[in-house]
């Protein structure tokens, strides 16, 4: 490894693994990210990828949120097991700030919601450790932060509305009508 590339956080060795459910765009995802220069292994389950990082750890991870056999933090859990240094992306299609803090806690880098751009992938994956990322082109809303704080309390009461209600000091029914619709833009 040269100067430059221990200097912005690069790893010399560019394996990395994509973990995601949906075939095609871990195909597509693969592909690109190969051309970027990254050596990729493609897994579609939890369990192919905790034996392909018992088989060879990565030192680079893109990882979905979310799959049918359980979730990608159990596979950041086994890469920083055995690799301390490798670097973490996890996407999901189900974004908010509760599952991105449980993301970076168990020691992802980085936080992207689907449909990620390979060059968005890459960036991330290839940021030092002293960067910081660019500001975003459209901040959440005070709505969506509103939203995303009451999902938050919401899955900390173990989803009861009843309990969430009390805590964040608000009428049982208002939470419902909140929780009923779709998240604000």
């Amino acid at each position: 490894m040269n100067d430059l590339t221990a200097e912005i956080g690069v790893l010399a060795e560019r394996s990395l693994l994509v973990l995601d459910d949906d075939a095609s765009l871990r195909t597509r995802l693969g592909r690109a990210l190969e051309q970027r220069g990254f050596d990729v292994t493609l897994v579609g389950s939890v369990t192919e990828a905790i034996t392909a990082v018992k088989a060879s750890a990565p030192s680079y991870a893109v990882l979905d949120m979310r799959l049918e056999d359980g979730s990608g933090l159990s596979v950041v859990e086994a890469i920083r097991a055995a690799r301390p240094d490798a670097k973490v992306v996890m996407l999901t299609g189900y974004g908010n700030i509760a599952t991105a803090v449980a993301a970076v806690k168990s020691g992802a880098i980085d936080y992207l919601s689907k449909p990620a751009d390979a060059d968005d992938v890459a960036r991330a994956l290839l940021v030092g450790a002293e960067d910081l990322p660019p500001p975003p082109v459209k901040p959440m809303s005070a709505d969506r932060v509103r939203w995303e704080h009451i999902q938050r309390v919401y899955e900390q009461c173990g989803h009861n509305v009843s309990e969430t209600a009390r805590r964040l000091d608000m009428h049982r029914r208002t939470l419902q009508r909140i929780l009923s619709k779709r998240a604000p833009r």
